[in-house]
């Protein structure tokens, strides 16, 4: 009761100050709870203290290595902020920071990263993985004396990417529920979603390797989706108000067919793809993105293209004053 004041006024007619009293010999009746994180040494403090030098050059290229339990939040937060702090925007130079963890991770593994800024988990992380995130690399893969699983195991919680704007996310087994939603330029590859994936989605890449919830692509006005159907039952689990669903067409296909989408990363569908595969596999090992890249073509068939019908016209728009500068 000692946090609590009476709004009530005086020509209420109402008393409620014997509600408020504090009970019998005590002249405080609320008592915190001491908080169980260690305070002597909170990763993200260690992070801080043990990146070492941050400004320009002189950062160089560092390597650390931690474990990480689910009471450790927000983890590599404070330190992009202290790069962010120093160098704005910009970040630092690609990869000059790799910080690998082993463990389970607590909410919002990787938040607001940074360029620069690395972070790679042998293990699994709750809700909100790069929430925020603006650069650098985030990367979740299995344990490594982990034994290969029948299928994609569950890796990350929900809410993956929320927010970003920039960044790449790989996760080597499958995510939760609304992946990448309000994602507007992070690029992510995993290996399976639950409901309502891409949600809201705005800018960026995603590429899914396996099944995916209802409700794919719901308000998704932006941005490029590639799944993988398996099932062939992905246009029941999408919904279509605002996306096309295509085939990924092979590259000599795209190129005959003319004006690919592309055009402003200077590649077809095909070739994006498989990149982001390709770098699934390095950052995480993953047999599925194996299995994909061995059987290409005939994985390639069963990709299904996600893609907003206002980002197409917003596209061609962008190409036709591109070709009219340049006549």
């Amino acid at each position: 009761v000692d946090l609590l004041e009476s709004l009530v006024t005086p020509d209420s007619g109402l008393d409620l100050s014997k509600l408020l009293l504090p009970g019998p010999g005590r002249a405080r009746r609320y008592v915190g709870e001491p908080n169980r994180v260690n305070r002597a040494a909170p990763l993200n403090d260690r992070l801080v203290a043990e990146a070492g030098p941050l400004d320009g050059a002189s950062a160089g290229f560092q390597q650390l290595a931690y474990t990480i339990s689910n009471r450790d939040r927000t983890v590599g937060a404070r330190l992009a902020g202290e790069i962010a702090r120093r160098h704005g925007d910009a970040g630092l130079p690609e990869g000059s920071l790799e910080v690998t963890f082993t463990g389970y991770a607590g909410q919002s593994f990787g938040a607001f990263g940074v360029p620069g800024l690395n972070l790679t988990l042998h293990g699994q992380a709750n809700d909100y993985v790069g929430k925020g995130l603006t650069g650098g690399r985030l990367v979740i893969a299995p344990p490594r004396d982990a034994a290969d699983p029948a299928e994609p195991p569950v890796m990350a919680g929900n809410t993956i990417l929320y927010g970003a704007t920039g960044g790449t996310v790989f996760i080597g087994g499958r995510a939760g529920e609304r992946f990448g939603v309000r994602n507007s330029g992070a690029v992510a590859v995993v290996e399976g979603v639950g409901d309502h994936g891409c949600e809201y989605m705005t800018g960026g890449t995603v590429a899914v390797l396996g099944s995916t919830g209802r409700n794919f692509a719901a308000g998704m006005s932006g941005g490029i989706a590639y799944v993988l159907d398996l099932d062939g039952d992905f246009a029941q689990r999408c919904n279509p108000a605002m996306v096309d669903l295509e085939p990924v067409l092979a590259e000599v296909e795209q190129q005959a067919k003319g004006g690919h989408e592309l055009w402003h990363l200077g590649q077809t569908d095909e070739a994006n793809l498989r990149r982001l595969i390709e770098a699934h596999l390095k950052c995480t090992g993953s047999k599925r993105a194996q299995q994909v890249l061995e059987k290409w073509t005939e994985y390639r068939a069963r990709f299904v293209k996600v893609f907003p019908k206002e980002y197409r016209r917003a596209l061609g728009e962008l190409a036709a004053s591109g070709r009219k500068q340049a006549a």
